[in-house]
């Protein structure tokens, strides 16, 4: 009844009650913030005002150690590397958990010091600030994950400094094997290592995809981890000279049947930032020029953007728009 009499923002509350109100729509769109969650917006804000108490208390609905993506709420969050620090020091009884989120902000922040742009462009001086940052980041990581060894997400973040730091695959592997010790199915440490295997970070082509679909192949019904599939193929998309190089039928098929085993199966769970792995799917599907999939996918985004993996493209809300229209 309230749904037919308030529409389908109703219907979404009463389904979610954590869900953030949808903000005004431009172009059928918006940003999503804060992971759609009003629990994960009150972490922000008090992360934004350097409250560590108000943080704590904003985590207790939250498992750090395995949520990569309420970690990397705090981890983008300009602002958080001038307070955290103390929490380090003054915490004893959370250390672990300041360690953490202060590991992951470093890293965060030694990539904002180097920019996106190529080795050959970086400065002495980009390059002395991205390293300086990335070994306080691989000390803070190291502890976190002494304190608190169950935890997976140092390990994931440990992937992406080793990386930075071109620490070499025997390094990098070490700390794969003990991400997925700690959960074989954890979808962002496959992520990370799917990166790792580009070529453009030193992998041989097509070393990715197999990666992928191995991964792919033991994951349950429902899970998100068929995302992998997804991101491999956008990445053979950004490794490619051809725009086109998706367009073919058996890599539509793959993708639809990704995307109905994971995203869009009915023992799949919406989390918090659900709405990323979605996107991760519009992106492919549309790349790939399937007509059918990725309408319902574009149908559950209801217009809910998020900027990765769409940073791909040089204007990224402009390609979801358009992405989205001919859905």
């Amino acid at each position: 009844m309230f749904g037919k009499l308030f529409g389908r923002g109703a219907e979404r509350s009463a389904a979610d009650p954590h869900a953030l109100s949808v903000p005004r729509r431009r172009n059928g769109m918006y940003t999503l913030r804060a992971l759609g969650d009003t629990r994960v917006l009150a972490l922000v804000e008090a992360a934004d005002a350097g409250d560590w108490e108000a943080v704590k208390a904003a985590l207790a609905p939250f498992d750090l150690g395995r949520d990569h993506q309420v970690l990397g709420e705090l981890a983008d969050m300009d602002g958080v590397q001038d307070w955290i620090g103390r929490a380090v020091e003054e915490d004893k009884e959370h250390r672990a958990t300041a360690l953490l989120i202060s590991g992951a902000r470093h890293i965060t922040w030694g990539w904002e010091a180097r920019t996106a742009a190529r080795a050959v462009d970086v400065t002495q001086d980009q390059w002395r600030v991205f390293h300086e940052r990335l070994e306080i980041a691989e000390d803070q990581l190291f502890e976190a994950a002494e304190l608190r060894p169950e935890w997976v997400t140092p390990w994931r973040r440990l992937l992406t400094s080793g990386r930075g730091m071109s620490l070499g695959s025997a390094v990098n592997e070490t700390r794969l094997d003990a991400a997925l010790r700690r959960d074989p199915l954890d979808l962002e440490t496959h992520l990370e290592w799917l990166s790792q295997l580009q070529p453009r970070w030193g992998g041989e082509p097509g070393e990715a995809t197999a990666f992928a679909r191995d991964a792919f192949a033991r994951a349950p019904q429902g899970h998100r981890l068929g995302c992998v599939i997804a991101m491999a193929h956008i990445e053979n998309w950004v490794e490619s000279d051809r725009s086109d190089c998706l367009d073919d039928p058996a890599i539509r098929t793959e993708l639809r049947k990704a995307a109905d085993h994971s995203i869009l199966h009915p023992d799949h769970q919406r989390a918090p930032g659900w709405q990323h792995d979605f996107n991760t799917f519009a992106m492919a599907l549309s790349l790939a020029d399937e007509r059918h999939t990725v309408r319902r996918v574009f149908q559950a985004l209801d217009g809910a953007y998020t900027s990765w993996p769409w940073t791909y493209f040089a204007e990224p809300e402009k390609q979801f728009a358009k992405a989205q229209r001919r859905a």
